[in-house]
C-alpha cells in the first residue's frame, strides 16, 4: 500500500502573516489540498540574519515536500527576498511561487507617482526588493519604509494596542514625509492591519497587497502539474488544510478561524526522516 501523503500545495511563511496569502489560495482554488506550516518558533525572519533565513526556508521546503507538496508557495516576503532563488537551486523539481512587494501595480495606481513600500528590516536591505524597484519604478518615487516589530505585533495577536499605534504613528509620519498617495504592504503580514492602516493614513491613501496575485500564478503553476487531487473530484478524503507551526499554534489557530472561517487545529512540524 502507498503510505505517502497526498499531492498537495505547500505553503510556508515565517508565521502567521501567510494566512493572507492562503486565504487568497482558498478562494481561487477552493478544492486543493493545502498545507501550511508557520515557523512561528523563529519568526519574525525579517530581523534575522540572511544564512538564518535560508536555514530556516531549506528546513521547512524539506518538511512540506515529505507532506506531500508538489507545488510550494513561500508566503513571506523575506524568504522570497532572501532564500528562494537558493531554493530554486537547491530543488529544481520543485515549482516556487514567491511573493514580492506590489511596486509595479502601485506604478500603476500613483496619481502623484509617489509610493512607499512598508516591509521588514531584510525585506528592505535585500538586492531583489532593489532590483524591483529599480525595475517597475523608474519614473516614480519609491520610499523604502522598514517597520521593525509589526510582524512581531501581528504574530503576538494583535493585543498590544499601545504598540501597534506606535509603530501606525511611524508609518504615517513616513508617508505624509514621502507625500504618497500609495502604499505597498510588503510583507504577507501587513494585510491583518490594514483597517488599522486605512484609519490612520486616511482615505485618500490606497494600500497594494498581491495575494490574489500570487493565488492566480500557483493556480496556474498546479494545473499544469496535473497531479492527482488536483480536480474536485479527486480530492482526497483527508482533511484539505492541514495546519503546523514549530511554535505555540494558539495564534495561528484563533487567526484561521477568524480569517478563513474554519476550526482547525494546529500540529507541530513532522520530524524530517
Amino acid at each position: 500500500m502507498d503510505a505517502r501523503p497526498p499531492a498537495c500545495i505547500g505553503v510556508f511563511d515565517s508565521g502567521v502573516g501567510g494566512l493572507s496569502v492562503l486565504r487568497a489560495l482558498k478562494r481561487r482554488l477552493p478544492d486543493a489540498p493545502l498545507c501550511y506550516l508557520a515557523d512561528s518558533a523563529h519568526a519574525p525572519y525579517g530581523e534575522l540574519p540572511p544564512s538564518r533565513i535560508v536555514e530556516r526556508s531549506d528546513h521547512l521546503t524539506r518538511v512540506l515536500r515529505q507532506q506531500g507538496a508538489r507545488l510550494i508557495v513561500v508566503a513571506c516576503n523575506t524568504a522570497t527576498a532572501v532564500a528562494i532563488d537558493e531554493l530554486r537551486r537547491r530543488f529544481p523539481s520543485v515549482p516556487f511561487v514567491g511573493v514580492e512587494p506590489g511596486v509595479k501595480p502601485a506604478t500603476l495606481l500613483s496619481a502623484r507617482r509617489r509610493i512607499v513600500v512598508l516591509a521588514t528590516p531584510a525585506t528592505v536591505a535585500s538586492l531583489r526588493l532593489r532590483a524591483l524597484v529599480a525595475r517597475h519604478g523608474s519614473d516614480c518615487r519609491v520610499d523604502l519604509v522598514a517597520c521593525p516589530g509589526l510582524a512581531d505585533l501581528v504574530e503576538q495577536g494583535l493585543d498590544d494596542a499601545r504598540a501597534l499605534g506606535d509603530v501606525m504613528a511611524t508609518i504615517v509620519q513616513a508617508v505624509r514625509h514621502a507625500e504618497a498617495d500609495t502604499v505597498v504592504l510588503g510583507c504577507t503580514h501587513y494585510p491583518f492591519v490594514a483597517t488599522e492602516l486605512t484609519s490612520a493614513l486616511g482615505p485618500d491613501v490606497r494600500l497594494v497587497d498581491t495575494a490574489d496575485a500570487v493565488a492566480e500564478q500557483a493556480a496556474r503553476l498546479w494545473s499544469e502539474l496535473a497531479v492527482p487531487g488536483a480536480s474536485p473530484a479527486c480530492v482526497p478524503r483527508e482533511a484539505p488544510l492541514r495546519l503546523y507551526s514549530s511554535g505555540d499554534g494558539t495564534t495561528l489557530r484563533r487567526m484561521v478561524s477568524q480569517w478563513l472561517g474554519q476550526a482547525l487545529e494546529v500540529s507541530a512540524p513532522p520530524a524530517l526522516l
